[in-house]
């Protein structure tokens, strides 16, 4: 049985990124200094003017514009309204409300039992679901289709700022059908490439040298045929991008961050929040638990769900869905991943090492198939394989 997927993936010059790229740079520097701060940042872009708002609990002293101004220097804007050095940026955050401190500084369960182990210290810092997910579609346990998307989109960047392609400019949008019978990746379907560009570049000059430096660099020709569709800037011209062309803001870019629509998503956005806030930390760690699942043989694609009531440590739920690929029922996999797994709030921090300033480096091209993060290890898996 044929079917087609999409995932989409966009570049860290698209105006929503601009404002994961600030939140996320923002919590780092006040992670470098003071590991257990509690902070909720989003940003709002819009032509010449930067907005951050949120709270911040912190002993550290940041300078929020002068960072703001780095991180829209680094991604490529030092032309148009929204150049690092012209727009206007407003500062207005204030400190975490007490109503939500008191729940996250101790649970339910630290203040019924005083004698009760340390990771019962912090509840969660929101209700709420999270959910995770992997399946052996690649080698980083990812979907074809949002790994290829954000691919792209890293490429698009990549040939921009190493002066391969000088005319294009930071914003950018990249996306990917995937054509499966019965449930295996046969062949890419179609690809749309839209990047902002300069004025003098022809769109043929465009076209042609996308197709050559970004889409056959990175679609394996295994996957693409005659029949094989592409797009780039199909609406024609693309000069008026990034905050300038749109407006931006923090968290809008969820199922790009995640598994491209693969997997349910609870609405939680991850940047620009500590990882107290376990509509982060949590689905974060449903990766780590989803990515073990794999690796170990148990399953060959699941999702994991998660859910919380604010301020109680322990999650209220745990559910687990294998699509019929699992080497266990469902059930007996959920009863698994509560007992291997400690799914409070500070022992996810603690397994996860999460209170480092990683953070920035999710900002833009997936929070999720990358080396190097805590929650991609796939260090269980090898003592999971002992319920086959």
């Amino acid at each position: 049985m044929k079917k087609f997927f999409t995932s989409e993936s966009v570049t860290e010059g698209h105006p929503d990124k601009v404002c994961d790229n600030i939140s996320d740079g923002l919590l780092d520097a006040i992670l470098a200094v003071d590991p257990n701060a509690r902070a909720a940042i989003e940003c709002a872009a819009a032509f010449d003017k930067l907005l951050i708002m949120g709270e911040v609990t912190t002993i550290a002293s940041v300078d929020y514009e002068k960072k703001a101004r780095e991180i829209i220097k680094e991604i490529g804007y030092d032309f148009g309204t929204f150049a690092y050095d012209k727009c206007e940026i407003i500062v207005a955050v204030h400190k975490q409300s007490p109503d939500i401190a008191m729940g996250v500084n101790a649970s339910i369960e630290k203040k019924s039992d005083q004698t009760g182990d340390e990771e019962d210290q912090l509840g969660a810092g929101d209700q709420g679901m999270m959910f995770g997910y992997a399946c052996r579609e690649t080698k980083e346990l990812m979907p074809l289709t949002i790994s290829l998307s954000h691919r792209l989109a890293k490429r698009l960047t990549d040939v921009r700022k190493s002066g391969l392609l000088p005319y294009l400019r930071p914003d950018g949008k990249t996306q990917v059908t995937v054509e499966y019978e019965d449930g295996e990746a046969k062949r890419v379907d179609t690809v749309v490439v839209s990047a902002q560009h300069n004025a003098e570049v022809s769109q043929e000059r465009l076209r042609e040298e996308i197709k050559k430096h970004i889409i056959d660099e990175i679609i394996p020709a295994a996957l693409m045929d005659e029949n094989t569709k592409i797009f780039v800037n199909p609406t024609g011209r693309f000069e008026i991008g990034g905050p300038e062309g749109d407006s931006g803001l923090t968290g809008r870019k969820i199922v790009v961050d995640t598994y491209g629509g693969r997997c349910a998503h609870g609405g939680g956005a991850f940047s620009g929040k500590d990882p107290t806030k376990v509509d982060r930390s949590a689905a974060y760690f449903c990766r780590y638990i989803a990515k073990n699942l794999v690796a170990s043989g148990l399953c060959d694609e699941v999702e994991i769900q998660v859910a919380y009531a604010i301020g109680v440590a322990n999650p209220v739920s745990v559910f687990v869905d294998t699509f019929g690929t699992g080497k266990l029922n469902d059930e007996r996999l959920a009863e698994i991943v509560k007992k291997e797994f400690d799914l409070r709030p500070y022992a996810i921090i603690r397994t996860l090492e999460l209170r480092k300033p990683v953070f920035k480096k999710t900002a833009a091209y997936g929070h999720f198939g990358y080396k190097g993060f805590s929650w991609e290890k796939t260090d269980r898996a090898e003592d999971l394989k002992k319920y086959l």
